[in-house]
């Protein structure tokens, strides 16, 4: 108790010089007086320890903070060494929080949000925005309505270099929380915790299967269903992420027979009569119309088409202009 009591002091303290240099005016960035601190404390092992609490995986934390594993073991013990404490219980494949790292993770990601705010401020001192933002896609650039957003971004903020980059949304959303990438759009059953999001629209999948199988189709329950050949997705997209929800909700697994990772190819496969696929409503509803595929009546799975950033990133002029451009594209007031 006692080292812990030590560790969270230590994080306060943190805490407390972040937040009085957020709330600094303009002139105190000028001086610079000495202090007794001698914490040992870095932003980067505190970024370590929080992407490892929320990864619950050393190998996975060190490809999304892009470091070697032995570079993250040795953040995380430093900070270990710093704290007093131990913050993990190390077991094969996976790391789990102790008592100690869940009481501190709080804390921790309070200084990371502190931080981020403090180069909020410094930016908006300096003037104009400039410097880089990425951003990652999921889906087609037209459904994401990334044409507009991307010129209004641009004349709102000319002197930021944007870029983009398309992923899964699983990769997209471990980037994001891991402060690699400054924004992206995401589809998922809702926004995960790990971050911060503002959902733009409610999208609905449908399950759609080659006419050859329309009788086996609408007479199955979901356990027929979860029989019939499927076309699977990467385990990080998100149509495999909401199908796999689906039938875990009801205790069964699909039998995938083919894994694609081509946006519009599982509608083409299931109209060639491979298999069952998870398709978007607005792209199944037409096909079944023309006699294409058959949908399953029995079920409309729902997805949140979101933006997501880095908690720790709210106050940065960038994203504040993101979302705010988003707000007016999307018509969310």
């Amino acid at each position: 108790m006692l080292a812990m009591a030590r560790a969270m002091a230590a994080l306060c303290a943190w805490i407390g010089c972040v937040f009085a240099a957020c709330s600094a005016t303009p002139d105190a960035f000028t001086r610079s007086e000495p202090r007794g601190d001698t914490s040992r404390m870095e932003i980067y092992q505190l970024r370590a320890f929080v992407t490892a609490a929320k990864l619950g995986n050393l190998t996975r934390t060190a490809e999304a903070l892009h470091v070697t594993q032995p570079a993250i073991t040795a953040q995380i013990k430093a900070l270990e060494e710093e704290l007093g404490v131990a913050l993990f219980d190390r077991r094969p494949g996976r790391i789990q929080l102790t008592r100690a790292g869940e009481v501190l993770l709080p804390d921790a990601e309070q200084v990371l949000t502190a931080a981020g705010h403090l180069s909020g401020r410094a930016r908006d001192l300096q003037g104009e925005v400039t410097g880089a933002l990425l951003l990652g896609t999921v889906a087609e650039p037209d459904s994401l309505r990334l044409g507009s957003f991307l010129g209004a971004l641009v004349e709102a903020l000319p002197l930021l270099e944007i870029r983009t980059r398309g992923g899964l949304a699983e990769e997209l959303r471990d980037q994001v929380a891991a402060g690699l990438m400054q924004g992206a759009f995401y589809i998922g059953p809702h926004i995960p915790r790990e971050v911060a999001g503002l959902a733009l629209q409610t999208l609905h999948f449908r399950v759609a299967g080659p006419p050859a199988l329309r009788e086996a189709i609408l007479r199955a329950g979901w356990r027929e269903l979860a029989a019939l050949p499927w076309i699977g997705a990467p385990a990080q997209h998100h149509t495999q992420t909401l199908l796999r929800e689906a039938f875990a909700r009801q205790g069964l697994v699909p039998r995938q027979v083919v894994e694609c990772d081509e946006a519009a190819a599982p509608l083409s496969l299931v109209r060639s009569g491979v298999g069952l696929a998870l398709l978007r409503e607005d792209a199944a509803l037409p096909a079944s119309e023309r006699g294409e595929v058959v949908i399953w009546p029995h079920a409309r799975v729902g997805a949140r088409l979101a933006f997501i950033h880095p908690r720790a990133a709210e106050h940065d002029p960038p994203i504040v202009a993101a979302l705010s451009v988003l707000r007016g594209i999307w018509g969310l007031g």
